[in-house]
């Protein structure tokens, strides 16, 4: 299968400095260095801190990402990097490391989505994506819910989150909890051992009047903390896996209840769920027992693809590489807010001829 793009991709939208290599729909290497321990003092992610920290990782992951791959640079197709949304800073660190390598191997550069990443990921684990797509994607800065009818250049959001994203939500009421940085994991964790049906969370936007597939966790989040603190004022001890459990419920029974509503509205018999809070184990069963009442198939990729990485922007790289998708111009820029239906930054059309924009640059360099 020697004529499927090969394709390095480098993710630095947050914390993580994700270097990945794909052949086709094929992981041949996925390299993660993640600054997150030294945010959690902070109970967030830092934005300056970030940064260096993908300045000083960079370099060394992609190197450990070609040696994992048993490639030379010079034998890749194209790279990929994720040119938004995300901290604008990171991105930066990762699109001007891109640039270089695309400009010193003389290989297109693809400056790619986020978000559409996170659907296409999903080709490593299951192959080729079912046309069109339904995702929910929830992490830390985003949760929606979006049709993909070509996850290369047709991508149309269903709904959004209008306050917080999910992530964020586990993050607030860990805090509130005091069970430290990041939330998911331990909220996860912990939930397993309370009852969901405890304490009776609000569920949000889930009226008859509300929009069909937005999300709000706002008012949950208040409402937690709330309790939580009417616990501590009568001086009762707060039932910590309880709030967890009940909580957690709270948020994946809305996600999962829009998601398989969306699916049936559309006609679609495929969900896919991506993003850094599809680890969690009780979204991942309930979307599991929603989706199989309803006749839809599930496609979760593995926790580890779950979370930011570069194995998700290479992959979506070697699917413009191979949809002959145009490149993007070597004056690329991140772009911190970009839009879920640009799912990728195409050159301008007077830059087809790649070595005319690397003479140009080179003229630059020295006038």
């Amino acid at each position: 299968m020697a004529d499927e793009p090969l394709v390095l991709g480098i993710e630095t939208s947050c914390d993580e400095t994700g270097v990945g290599i794909v052949r086709g729909t094929t992981l041949l290497a996925d390299a993660v260095a993640s600054s997150v321990d030294t945010h959690a003092r902070f109970g967030g992610v830092v934005p300056e801190i970030a940064s260096r920290a993908h300045l000083e990782s960079m370099v060394p992951t992609i190197e450990r990402a070609l040696k994992e791959a048993g490639i030379s640079a010079r034998d890749l197709d194209g790279i990929a990097v994720t040119a938004g949304p995300g901290l604008a800073g990171a991105l930066l660190v990762g699109v001007s490391a891109a640039k270089a390598y695309a400009y010193a191997l003389n290989k297109p550069l693809y400056g790619v989505n986020h978000l559409a990443s996170h659907i296409c990921v999903d080709q490593l684990e299951h192959g080729p994506l079912p046309e069109p797509t339904m995702a929910l994607l929830v992490s830390g800065g985003h949760s929606s819910l979006v049709l993909a009818p070509d996850i290369t250049n047709d991508v149309r959001p269903m709904g959004a989150t209008i306050d917080d994203a999910a992530g964020e939500a586990f993050d607030k009421i860990a805090r509130v909890l005091n069970l430290g940085f990041p939330g998911g994991p331990v909220i996860d964790r912990l939930a397993k051992e309370g009852d969901p049906k405890a304490i009776a969370f609000p569920r949000g936007l889930s009226g008859s009047r509300d929009p069909a597939y937005d999300f709000s966790f706002s008012g949950l989040k208040t409402s937690v903390a709330r309790w939580v603190e009417a616990k501590r004022a009568a001086g009762e001890e707060v039932p910590v896996r309880d709030v967890a459990a009940s909580f957690q419920e709270a948020v994946v029974d809305v996600l999962t209840r829009k998601a398989v509503r969306a699916c049936k509205d559309e006609g679609v018999d495929h969900l896919m769920i991506g993003g850094g809070v599809a680890a969690n184990s009780r979204l991942r069963a309930l979307a599991q027992e929603r989706c199989e009442r309803a006749g839809i198939r599930l496609r979760v990729p593995r926790p580890g693809l779950c979370t930011d990485n570069g194995a998700m922007v290479a992959a979506l790289g070697a699917e413009m590489v191979a949809r002959n998708r145009s490149a993007s111009d070597l004056d690329l820029s991140a772009d911190s807010s970009l839009p879920v239906t640009d799912t990728h930054v195409p050159g301008s059309a007077h830059h087809h001829d790649h070595d005319h924009v690397h003479e140009v640059s080179k003229d630059n360099l020295y006038s």
